[in-house]
């Protein structure tokens, strides 16, 4: 089929290539302030409030230099532009005004939204075709989780933004990458258990997780850049060790995925690891490990597997 060379700018052109990140707007911007309003005074008050502020510039939210680096790639990939950002919001078109106000200020290539006036955004996750959606309301993350889309609650963090042009993502691996079930052997038998299970089952692929489609489109992303000088790095830094690590390295061979650098900490704090790597964004399923990981970067809690019922 022949572009033309109104495709080349329109990003639905790219194909099924091309790595779709929704959005909401209280993690792409700080809307602490007016969502405490919201809370506490309702959508009247919310309302007002951000039609009289209509033309103050919000602040970065915690996934603001995310969504930068993201985008920047399109600059590297000539005509065809391989990420498209897509804002979900609970504004309406009408509050949302001073949403994309600050993303033409802030050069940031978001054209397609959707405001739903307070109903939930996840019903257009999928029209949207979207590989992960990223929100600060848990219930739209759950609804999209269910619906199997990638996806993650962000968390207030007081991480700064990273110096580094390079995009750095990191994730968990149980009930994150892969499915819960060795999760729920160490849960219900203990750590020994677990181990027997792993070195029995190390031929075997593990399940797939809530974000294996992710992780394939990242690495169909880092695909089209050389290794030696890619604008995207990934790690897996995950709770497990020797000798649990060789099932996650033979699946991931399996399934033909890139990981760039892969940390097995047997238990400890990742927060520091994380901070080390350099994340821009980090996917966990453990309440316990966000809280630790949120204080060193920006991170997005995956509410799935048994960590979370």
């Amino acid at each position: 089929m022949t572009r033309t060379a109104s495709d080349a700018h329109d990003p639905s052109s790219a194909g099924d290539n091309r790595l779709v990140v929704a959005i909401s707007s209280r993690a792409l911007f700080d809307l602490g302030d007016s969502h405490e309003l919201f809370e506490h005074q309702g959508l009247d008050a919310y309302r007002a409030f951000q039609i009289e502020h209509e033309n103050e510039l919000l602040k970065p939210g915690v996934a603001f230099p995310l969504v930068q680096k993201l985008l920047g790639l399109n600059k590297l990939a000539g005509d065809v532009p391989p990420v498209e950002v897509i804002l979900l919001s609970r504004n309406s078109g009408d509050t949302g005004l001073r949403i994309f106000n600050a993303i033409q200020h802030y050069g940031l290539e978001i054209s397609r939204a959707a405001f739903t006036s307070g109903a939930p955004t996840s019903d257009y996750i999928a029209p949207f075709k979207a590989d992960l959606f990223l929100s600060a309301n848990a219930e739209d993350v759950g609804r999209a989780l269910a619906a199997g889309v990638a996806a993650a609650t962000i968390l207030p963090s007081t991480a700064p933004p990273r110096a580094t042009e390079q995009l750095r993502i990191a994730f968990d691996g149980d009930a994150v990458i892969f499915g819960d079930e060795g999760e729920r052997v160490s849960r219900e038998e203990g750590l020994e258990a677990f181990h027997r299970s792993e070195h029995k089952l190390a031929n075997e692929p593990l399940s797939v997780g809530p974000f294996r489609g992710f992780l394939t489109a990242v690495h169909r992303l880092q695909a089209a850049f050389p290794a030696e000088d890619s604008p995207i790095r990934t790690a897996l830094v995950t709770a497990r060790s020797a000798p649990a690590h060789k099932r996650v390295i033979l699946t991931l061979r399996r399934w033909g995925v890139r990981i760039d650098e892969a940390l097995f900490l047997g238990g400890r704090d990742k927060g520091p690891f994380l901070d080390a790597f350099g994340a821009d964004i980090f996917f966990d399923d453990s309440p316990a490990n966000v809280e630790s990981a949120r204080k060193h970067v920006a991170t997005g809690h995956v509410p799935h597997g048994v960590s979370n019922r």
